[in-house]
C-alpha cells in the first residue's frame, strides 16, 4: 500500500466569513499542493474541507499519516466523536444536530476507503509543512475579493 502524508490547514477572515483551505500531500519524492475557498464558511468548516480535498486527491487505497492543527478535526476521529454521532444519527449528546454533519459525513466515508492516521500538530509554530498549508487558504481567502 501506498504511504502518503498529508498536510491540511482551514482558515477564515471573520468566523462566518471569507474562508479557505491548504493542503500539501507528499508520495515518495512527489509534492502536490492544493487550496481553495468559498465566499461564506466557517474555520471548522474549511479545517474539515482540507481533509475531504486531500483524500479525495488519492487515486488508490493508501496508508494516509493527516497532520493537521485543527483539534476539532483531529478529536473528531481520537476521541471517538464521529463514532458516536454515527451511532446517534448525528445528534450530539444535547440531542441537536452535529455541526457541520455534512462534511464529517464525507470525511468519514473517505477515512474508510484508506488506512488513515490523525495527528495534531501545534498551528502557526515552526512545522513548515503546516505553515505553508496556512499560506495556502489565506491565499484562496485573498483569491475571493479578487
Amino acid at each position: 500500500m501506498k504511504k502518503v502524508t498529508l498536510y491540511t490547514d482551514g482558515a477564515c477572515s471573520g468566523n462566518p466569513g471569507p474562508g479557505g483551505w491548504g493542503v500539501v500531500l507528499l508520495y515518495g519524492e512527489h509534492k502536490k499542493e492544493l487550496s481553495g475557498g468559498e465566499r461564506e464558511t466557517t474555520n471548522n468548516r474549511m479545517e474539515l474541507t482540507a481533509v475531504i480535498e486531500g483524500l479525495r486527491a488519492l487515486k488508490m487505497k493508501c496508508s494516509v499519516d493527516i497532520f493537521s492543527d485543527s483539534a476539532y478535526t483531529v478529536n473528531g476521529f481520537l476521541q471517538g466523536w464521529v463514532q458516536g454521532w454515527e451511532r446517534s444519527d448525528w445528534k450530539k449528546a444535547d440531542h441537536k444536530p452535529v455541526l457541520n454533519a455534512d462534511l464529517w459525513q464525507e470525511l468519514v466515508r473517505l477515512v474508510r476507503e484508506h488506512d488513515v492516521r490523525f495527528h495534531k500538530v501545534k498551528g502557526h509554530a515552526d512545522n513548515e509543512l503546516n505553515n505553508r498549508c496556512d499560506e495556502l487558504a489565506r491565499a484562496a481567502i485573498r483569491a475571493l475579493s479578487d
